[in-house]
């Protein structure tokens, strides 16, 4: 206590966690969390930890629990960061903040939920171990297709294998999607505006977020994969909304 009587902050947080320590807590359920995103997190007002005299950080167990909170809602419901420090604000002010986080009004796809659309991809989940490399022996093998839809996936742009020869796993969840396309009666050759149309995204998104990941500082990293994240999870939602609106109009519904 201070002569004042009030708590000592700086005495109160000298137990605390490092942000090394909160990393290596968190890295067991979070594997691709860094110390950059952390700071990233704490410089966008999600968590807010103590400080020592020497200016070092010290978390308490509530900003870890706050940290888990935030991550979650990332990769499990797809929030935006806007929309999770909203409803963070909210338990500060003395809401509930309950351990399952609110999802969105409606899911576009299922990925993890056995008999749930054939574990096919969320159109949320824009992270992948890139490290994996997958021949098309493993390609068809896991995606369930045979050698020659996966030629036609090639010859119309809807999986590519990298510089080396190989495909990462999204071009299994592509392959798994177009064969459930496929019992519509829609074909490969049907998919190429996809293709396209996707190539057209993806220049648009690289002006905005290649400047940032250009910047200097230790953090730019993690400033451009939320950028990636929540550009890349608005754009699948305009999408599937302007599909809606459109069947929609066609259908008279």
């Amino acid at each position: 206590m201070t002569a004042a009587g009030r708590p000592d902050r700086d005495a109160s947080q000298r137990d605390g966690l490092s942000i090394g320590a909160v990393l290596a807590q968190l890295r067991g359920d979070f594997p691709d969390v860094t110390i950059s995103k952390i700071r990233f997190l704490e410089a966008e007002g999600l968590v807010q930890p103590g400080r020592t005299p020497s200016g070092y950080r010290q978390f308490a167990p509530a900003d870890v629990e706050r940290l888990r909170f935030v991550l979650s809602a990332q990769r499990d419901h797809y929030l935006p960061l806007k929309v999770i420090k909203e409803q963070l604000d909210a338990a500060d002010q003395g809401a509930a903040l309950s351990a399952e986080v609110p999802k969105p009004p409606r899911k576009l796809v299922s990925l993890d939920t056995p008999g749930e659309n054939g574990g096919l991809p969320s159109p949320g989940d824009f992270e992948c171990d890139r490290e994996i490399r997958l021949t098309e022996e493993d390609l068809v093998r896991q995606a369930g297709i045979d050698a020659a839809t996966l030629a036609e996936l090639r010859q119309y742009g809807l999986v590519r294998p990298g510089a080396a020869g190989f495909f990462d796993p999204d071009a299994v969840l592509v392959a798994k999607t177009v064969k459930a396309m496929t019992e519509f009666g829609i074909e490969p050759r049907h998919l190429r505006a996809f293709r396209a149309a996707a190539d057209r995204e993806v220049g648009l998104l690289e002006q905005i977020v290649t400047p940032v990941y250009r910047h200097r500082d230790e953090d730019a990293q993690a400033r451009g994969d939320e950028v990636v994240r929540e550009l890349a999870a608005l754009t699948v939602a305009l999408h599937t909304l302007l599909v809606k609106a459109g069947i929609r109009a066609v259908t008279g519904g």
